[in-house]
């Protein structure tokens, strides 16, 4: 099937509201400018680069034409005109995608995603990470990457990890890349157009090769996740929230899953594919978000 080619497409017009008020509490701590300040200083964004580079297989079109060929439709239909680089690495035993570079963007996928993944599905997971640039929040993520170990060298500097701790920089930051996540697998579903293909795509995600992938399988993780959805992320306590999204190798696949089916039910999937509202201003609507806005008590 033929996509649609979302010209002009914006990031704004399907960002999840609960990305943006994360993202709107992370920027609003004191303790972020030094902590991106200190990220420019060690130079992160190329010691990054550097790991990608020099130790993994650069995707090309003449060697891996089945993982470069999506990529490219990925960023044309997401209107996306910086090619970002490509590389495969080792395998980890679960699918595993990553994206790096502020200036010169870099996606690196592994053997289970090329292996796992047909093109369409591969489409929906370049996509997720091709959300990362057209929101241009590329630095935060590469943030959390470090956070280990900037946690170590802020340590013996006069910023004070305390400092960190204390303003809730830390549990905020991971909190929104969990909320990011959402956002992601909306541009992935733009990118492949198939919430069947999306669903089986989060499927092995969550660990679940082809063979397993029965119509009996997907219908109950569909069941799953649309009841998980119904359940007010609301009701969950704030121990919970810090314990869980302080871990950010969660997949929450079910929720991600969850959340995309509401999207779609909601009719603001489509309304988007056919192009409607595509040039959403984003003032009234961020001001909004970050009025009152508290990352552990407000979603």
């Amino acid at each position: 099937m033929t996509k649609k080619i979302l010209t002009g497409l914006s990031s704004q017009t399907y960002e999840h509201p609960f990305d943006r008020k994360a993202l709107a509490s992370l920027q609003s701590m004191p303790g972020i400018s030094p902590l991106l300040k200190k990220v420019n200083e060690y130079g992160i964004d190329r010691l990054l680069r550097l790991q990608s580079i020099a130790s993994e297989i650069r995707v090309t079109p003449r060697n891996f034409p089945q993982l470069y060929q999506p990529l490219l439709e990925a960023c044309q239909i997401l209107d996306v005109t910086t090619i970002p680089e490509l590389y495969l690495f080792r395998g980890t035993g679960h699918i595993q995608t990553y994206i790096i570079g502020l200036e010169k963007p870099i996606i690196g996928i592994n053997i289970e995603a090329m292996e796992w993944l047909n093109y369409d599905e591969l489409l929906f997971i370049f996509g997720y990470e091709i959300a990362r640039i057209k929101s241009q929040h590329i630095i935060y993520h590469q943030i959390a990457i470090v956070m280990p170990a900037l946690k170590i060298w802020l340590s013996s500097t006069t910023l004070g990890l305390g400092g960190l701790i204390a303003s809730g920089v830390e549990l905020a930051l991971y909190n929104w890349v969990m909320m990011a996540k959402f956002t992601a697998d909306r541009a992935g579903l733009l990118a492949c157009q198939d919430i069947d293909i999306a669903t089986t795509a989060l499927m092995k995600l969550a660990g679940l090769p082809e063979e397993y992938l029965t119509p009996d399988v997907i219908e109950d993780f569909l069941i799953q996740s649309r009841e998980f959805a119904s359940n007010s992320v609301d009701s969950l306590d704030q121990v919970t929230k810090i314990l869980s999204y302080s871990e950010s190798n969660l997949s929450w696949l079910v929720m991600r899953t969850g959340e995309l089916l509401k999207w779609v039910d909601s009719g603001e999937y489509n309304h988007v594919l056919q192009g409607e509202n595509v040039n959403t201003p984003k003032g009234k609507e961020e001001g909004d978000e970050k009025e009152g806005w508290n990352f552990l008590t407000s979603w």
